[in-house]
């Protein structure tokens, strides 16, 4: 890609199940080649969002159902992916998983050269929705075998306080047991199976 044909098509979706390690690559790849990354999951809607449809609710654990799609903003998603590429910068909303509710904003921006990388458990999401506005380079779907996930998903979600340790270990077990369902679908959605190591070379030739 050159600066002086910038193309719209720099987004790359790294999708994948909750713990995959979407994060950690997206950060090694920022620190490599500068490329900005947008985290979906701060598009989660507010756990009081009253808008409709309503937000999913997971009756085992009687909380919202944070691994539904439909607790997550999926347009504004794509309208702050399309706003980046097109102008070079754009306001993110920050979300506080803790409190599950946004907490503030951030600025993200890019230079007309670089890849995109769009990462969060919904990513694979709106993969279609990239590809019909030209803004896809690439959809991946980041995973590893379930049981390396759930200890990788546990030790963040404990670290970082998300939510009380029960409710994280519960929701652990149920996330694994799912997982080939999850990778199934963002197979379904466009997203190629990758790990991550084999990815970030990947996408480091991609960007040449």
């Amino acid at each position: 890609m050159s600066p002086q044909h910038p193309t719209t098509a720099r987004v790359v979706v790294l999708a994948g199940p909750s713990g995959a390690g979407k994060s950690r690559l997206a950060g090694r790849l920022n620190a490599a080649h500068g490329w900005p990354i947008v985290r979906l999951d701060d598009f989660y809607r507010d756990v009081d969002d009253t808008g409709d449809p309503p937000m999913p609710r997971q009756a085992e654990l009687g909380i919202v159902d944070w691994d539904d799609p439909g607790s997550w903003n999926a347009t504004a998603a794509v309208a702050a992916l399309d706003t980046l590429v097109r102008t070079g910068a754009v306001e993110t909303p920050v979300y506080d998983i803790s409190t599950s509710r946004a907490v503030g904003t951030a600025v993200v921006t890019a230079r007309p050269d670089d890849l995109v990388l769009a990462e969060g458990i919904f990513a694979a999401e709106i993969i279609g929705a990239l590809r019909e506005r030209g803004l896809l380079a690439g959809a991946y779907c980041v995973h590893h075998d379930r049981f390396t996930t759930f200890v990788y998903r546990l030790v963040r979600d404990l670290s970082e306080h998300r939510k009380p340790p029960w409710t994280l270990v519960r929701r652990g077990l149920a996330l694994m047991r799912d997982q080939p369902k999850v990778v199934a679908r963002q197979r379904a959605l466009g997203a190629e199976p990758a790990r991550p190591r084999t990815l970030e070379a990947t996408l480091a030739r991609l960007a040449r």
